[in-house]
Order: C-alpha cells, then structure tokens, then sequence
C-alpha cells in the first residue's frame, strides 16, 4: 500500500513507533507520547518459555499465576480499538451527496455510488465500505458521522494524542485503556492488553501493570533453553502431565495449578506459533498487509479463551491524503472494511461475538474543500464505527452538514465528543466508572452504545 503523508504525520508515527524504548527529542509544543518512560521486557514465563514484548512500570511479577487466574475470567468482555492512521476522509466515507455543496468544494474528489445511509438520506456509504453498510443494516454497527472535540487541534501528533490519552491535555502520558487497566486489571496477566503492531500502542500505555505488544498472533512461542524438535515437544508435555499429580501439600498444589494452565496455555497457542495454521471459519480477504492477518489470529485467541481485555490495531493503509486521494483512500479503505467484515463473521462463527466491540477512529477529518493536488488537508471533525454484535447499531451525533456546519477553517464541527465515547464504552461494555478515567466524564453525555 503506497503512502502518502504530510513530514508532520510521519514523525508522529515514528515517535510512537520508539516509544517505550527511549525517546528520541522531540519538536518544541509536542505533547510527549503515553508510555514514555516504560521500559520494554522479554517476557519469558518460568515454568515454560513464553517469548512476549511486554511493558511495564515497575518490577514484573511472575506472569503464570495472573494468567492462570484470568483464564477464569474468559467470558469476560473485550475492547478492540482499530486506528486510522493519518485523518481519514470522514466526507468521503460516509459522503453528503444530498448536499448542494458537496460537489462544489469537491468537484474532482466527490465520490458516487454506494448505498443510502438509511439513519441521514443526506448521506452515502463510500462504494469501498460496502461491507460496513450491510453490517449496519444487521444492527451491528453505530456510526458516528462527526465526532471530535471542542477547540481542535489539526496537529497529527497533538490530535492523535488527545485521543489516545482519553483527554485534551497534553501532559498526560498513559492511555485512557491503560488507566483503565492500572484500576482493573491485575499486576501478573500481560494479556490483559494487547497491542498487536510490534510495539506499544500509547492508548494501552499503563502507569501500574503490565500489557503485552507483539507483530502477530503468530509471535507467540513456547521454549525450553537448549531443547529443540521432538525432544522439546515431549518435554512440555511431560511437564504438562504434572498438573493431574495430586498432593496435600498448599505449595506443590499450587505449582501443579500453575502447569496446568500452563501447559493448556501452550495448546491453545499451537494452532497461532507455526506448528499449524489458523484455519477461520470464514475467507479474509488476500493482502500483503498484515492487518487482515492480525485480526484473523485475533478471533482465534478470543474463541482460545485467552485472558484480553484491551487490544489495539492500526489498520491498513495511509489516511494523511493530501494529494491523490482518490487513488489511496479506496484501496485502504477495501481492505479495511472488508477485514472488519470478515472479523466480525468469524467471531459470529466461533459463538464469541457477544464478547467483543470493535472501536475504528482516526485523529481527524478532513478539510471540505479539496486542494490543488488532488487532495485534501487537516480538518476537524472526523468519522468513527463502533462494531459488534452488542453495538447499538445506530447513528451518534448529527451530520451537522456543509452550509452550517463548518468552521472558520472550512472543517466540520463535531456533534459528538470522543471523550462521552470512551465514557459510555467504560460503563456500559466494561462495567467501569468512567470518572475514575476519563477527566471532566461528569460533564459528558453518554450516548447509548451498547444494547
């Protein structure tokens, strides 16, 4: 996928890319990025070698023991965020073709085809988020057409910050997910946040416990130092078969515990190291990108019962299209759309879909009005989808349209805040007081999400 991007985006992007791992100095007025200061651990469990990215605060506890608790926990609800990289188009995915202004400050970019959104007659789905559309008509998709913030900042790295941190303060360096985390999570369970990019995505940023950060379901591999083919594989399962070993002894009852999940750790983790393929019950679609993949191997970890809580994506494709928008939104936004189809089928599939919402944001719209390149600059207010067989399936804020609805800058104002998303996310998905988390929540509406 070719990219195109302003230098701004793309030093945000590096930034973060490092974070964790020492910062490199950054530009006077940027906010630091959550995580900075987390130091980056090889994580390699004691009874058995688990090899895991994981960050962390403070001193790491041994990891069995929190994950053989949560595995108690598995039906536990799960929060993916998926991030748009770059401010995607909100006026061309869900496009106002029932505005007479559209096609004069658009009249090379304006998109054509694609269906009604039933909710606005206004407006149009982007013929590329088809996928979207029919999952929308099902009930499994609430759209939200303008959400941001008051006072925008058209900033990459500022905007993009404001919502990893759940506030609009850039002194602020842990993820609203991973204040989240520090209040219900637990100190010895790295699975409890799951950045599946290869490195640690700030919006799980912790202050307290562990989270996780791999490239791909399939990084994920047991070992034993020295120990190597059909030698190994006997060995862990010799070493699994002492958790049937009974004793009257607290101590060994409690190591037999520990192997035992252990053990049941490392077989379900099969199927996602190489030792076999992941077979989903439905087709994803053919890329080169590994987004697709991702979240392949992501609904089998949540049909495997492993203990998430919070994951994180970024999907395919650049969105910071300042010149030949055309040509790289559509093929981003094919590939994206479709992979969340597939992934919303496969959860249905596997009978887990109750279990997971699936947030798509990016850090802002786009300008109304095209420029001279084929393309089109930073704006304000941008669109987010929020997934699931639990979503409420329905519009969020207004589209404020083109005639009234701009600012001075000729970007969308937003009708819904970012903030009341995280809000009514916490508390009505993850059964959490979102004031704990989210600065000034008690001034939020909290627009019904879930259902």
């Amino acid at each position: 996928m070719s990219r195109i991007s302003c230098d701004e985006c793309s030093r945000a992007d590096v930034l973060r890319a490092v974070a964790g791992r020492g910062l490199p100095a950054i530009e006077a007025g940027m906010p630091l990025p959550a995580g900075t200061g987390l130091s980056r651990r090889s994580f390699v469990a004691r009874s058995l070698g688990l090899a895991l990215s994981v960050y962390g605060a403070g001193r790491l506890q041994l990891f069995d023991e929190g994950i053989a608790a949560a595995a108690s926990t598995a039906d536990s609800p799960i929060l993916v965020t998926v991030f748009l990289q770059g401010g995607a188009d909100a006026l061309s995915m869900l496009y106002p073709d029932g505005d007479p202004l559209y096609r004069k400050l658009r009249p090379h970019l304006a998109v054509s085809g694609g269906t009604t959104f039933a909710e606005d007659d206004r407006l149009r789905w982007h013929p590329a988020l088809s996928p979207l559309a029919q999952l929308h008509g099902e009930g499994k998709v609430s759209v939200l057409p303008a959400v941001g913030y008051d006072h925008p900042d058209q900033s990459h790295f500022t905007s993009r910050h404001f919502w990893e941190v759940g506030a609009t303060e850039t002194s602020v360096l842990t993820g609203w997910m991973g204040r989240y985390l520090d209040a219900a999570g637990t100190a010895d369970n790295p699975l409890q946040g799951l950045s599946l990019t290869g490195q640690l995505q700030p919006t799980l940023a912790t202050a307290r416990v562990p989270v996780a950060a791999i490239d791909g379901p399939d990084q994920y591999d047991f070992w034993v130092p020295g120990v190597w083919g059909d030698v190994e594989t006997r060995m862990l399962d010799a070493i699994g078969t002492l958790g049937g070993v009974a004793s009257s002894d607290p101590a060994f009852r409690s190591v037999t515990n520990v192997t035992t999940q252990a053990d049941r750790l490392r077989r379900q983790l099969d199927s996602f190291n190489g030792k076999g393929a992941i077979t989903p019950p439905v087709p994803y679609p053919k890329s080169d990108d590994s987004f697709p993949k991702q979240l392949q191997g992501l609904a089998a970890m949540v049909a495997a019962g492993l203990p998430l809580r919070c994951v994180a994506l970024e999907a395919t494709g650049e969105y910071d299209t300042h010149a030949s928008q055309a040509s790289a939104l559509t093929p981003a936004l094919t590939t994206t759309a479709a992979s969340l189809y597939a992934f919303q089928r496969d959860l249905e599939a596997r009978g887990v879909a109750d279990r997971v919402l699936t947030l798509v944001w990016s850090e802002f719209g786009r300008r109304a009005k095209e420029n001279g390149s084929g393309g089109t600059d930073h704006g304000a207010a941008g669109t987010a989808f929020l997934i699931g067989s639990r979503a409420a399936g329905r519009q969020v804020g207004e589209f404020p349209g083109l005639a009234s609805g701009l600012d001075q800058d000729g970007n969308l104002n937003a009708t819904s805040d970012f903030r009341a998303v995280y809000a009514s996310l916490l508390e009505q998905w993850l059964g959490f007081d979102a004031a704990r988390i989210i600065p000034g929540a008690a001034k939020l509406a909290r627009p019904q999400l879930v259902k």
